[in-house]
């Protein structure tokens, strides 16, 4: 099932190939019911040095009410999207979203605006 929703995801959102701290991530949890997605920000991806195989640290903020901060412990094509993995035995999926950072337009020189750069609706 986790499959078939992560397929339809890719067709929604754009992602990028990679995560670094700073990014917005996308997590389908699937439970029981039904898939939930929640957006997390990574703020830091640390080695985990007590394995020997590569694992990371990945620090995320949860963007839920309210935030949460957790520590996920992770393989590089976990955290990347490259693979789907479970946590306590429900499926898991977490890929970084690219957000193209576009100033906003100016509004018409015609339009008049309220302090702040408002624009005065009437």
């Amino acid at each position: 099932m986790i499959e078939q929703a992560i397929a339809e995801l890719k067709k929604l959102v754009p992602f990028k190939e990679t995560t670094e701290p700073g990014d917005i991530v996308l997590i389908l949890a699937e439970e029981e019911k039904q898939p939930t997605l929640l957006y997390a920000a990574v703020t830091e991806i640390e080695r985990d040095e007590s394995r020997r195989d590569e694992w990371w640290h990945v620090s995320l903020h949860l963007l839920s009410v309210p935030p949460q901060a957790v520590v996920w412990t992770l393989r590089t094509p976990q955290f990347t999207g490259q693979e789907s993995f479970t946590m306590g035995g429900h499926g898991r999926f977490i890929k970084a979203v690219r957000i193209d950072r576009k100033k906003p337009e100016p509004l018409p020189a015609s339009e008049p605006k309220a302090r702040g750069g408002l624009r005065l609706v009437k």
